[in-house]
C-alpha cells in the first residue's frame, strides 16, 4: 500500500530535454552526453509519446515513420569497390576518411543541390551549395573542400554510384582515394545518410536549395556539429 514508483520527471528536466530536442538532439544523445545516463533514453521517448514534454511531439523525432523511396537516378559501374577499402577506414580509428552524398531540391523547383561530406571518425559534417547534380559541380565542391582543409585531413572518400561521382578519377588526382558503396547499401555510408536526414529537418524536401543563403546554411551546420 505504501509502495509507489518514484518518477524522475520535473519541470527543470522537462525544459532542458525539450530545448535539446528542438536543437535536433536525439533522446540517446540527451541521455548519454547531457544527463550522463542518469535518465534512460527510453524514458525520454516515453515522455514524448505520452505528451509529457511541453511543445514536443513525434514530429521532433528523427524518424517519423516515412519510408524512403528507392534511388532512381543514373549510375555508373566502374571505380574501386568498398570491399577493397582499408580496414582502418571501417574501424573509424583514424581521421581523414569521408562519406559523400548530395541533397537535392524539390523536383520541378530547382536543380540546385547540396554536396555533403561527413568525416567518419568525428562525424564532422560539411555541406556546400552546388548548382546541379552533375560531376563537374561535385568536383568543384570537392576542390573547395581541398582548398580549405589540410592535405592530411582528406585521405579517402566513400560514395554511392550516382553520376555526380563520375568525376572520381579527377578526385584521385588530388591524392584522395575514392571507394564506392554497394547498390542499395545505404548503411555503408550511414554517417552521411543520418547527417543528411538531420539537415533535412531545416530544409524539407519542398525547399528550393538554390534560394538558401550561405550564412543560413553555415548556421545550421554549426548547430549540427555542436551536437555530441
Amino acid at each position: 500500500k505504501n509502495s509507489s514508483h518514484s518518477s524522475k520527471y520535473n519541470e527543470f528536466l522537462s525544459n532542458l530535454i525539450s530545448e535539446k530536442l528542438h536543437e535536433n538532439w536525439s533522446p540517446e544523445q540527451i541521455s548519454n552526453a547531457l544527463l550522463n545516463g542518469k535518465l534512460s533514453f527510453k524514458t525520454i521517448y516515453n515522455w514524448i509519446y505520452i505528451g509529457k514534454l511541453k511543445g514536443i511531439s513525434l514530429k521532433n523525432l528523427r524518424h517519423k515513420g516515412k519510408r524512403r523511396k528507392k534511388e532512381t537516378r543514373g549510375k555508373f559501374l566502374i571505380g574501386n569497390s568498398i570491399t577493397t577499402r582499408p580496414k582502418d577506414v571501417k574501424s573509424r580509428k583514424t581521421f581523414g576518411h569521408w562519406e559523400l552524398d548530395t541533397i537535392v531540391s524539390s523536383r520541378g523547383k530547382s536543380k540546385a543541390c547540396l554536396a555533403t561530406f561527413v568525416e567518419r571518425k568525428t562525424r564532422f559534417y560539411v555541406a556546400i551549395k552546388i548548382k546541379d547534380r552533375t560531376a563537374p559541380s561535385m568536383l568543384k565542391a570537392i576542390k573547395k573542400l581541398v582548398k580549405v582543409l589540410p592535405k592530411k585531413a582528406l585521405k579517402t572518400f566513400t560514395t554511392d554510384r550516382g553520376k555526380e561521382f563520375a568525376c572520381y578519377k579527377e578526385v584521385e588526382k588530388l591524392n584522395i582515394k575514392v571507394y564506392f558503396a554497394d547498390a542499395y547499401a545505404a548503411w555503408q555510408r550511414g554517417s552521411n545518410e543520418n547527417s543528411n536526414g538531420l539537415l533535412r529537418e531545416y530544409y524539407p524536401k519542398k525547399t528550393d536549395l538554390g534560394k538558401i543563403s550561405n550564412d543560413d546554411l553555415i548556421e545550421k551546420l554549426i548547430l549540427l556539429n555542436s551536437r555530441p
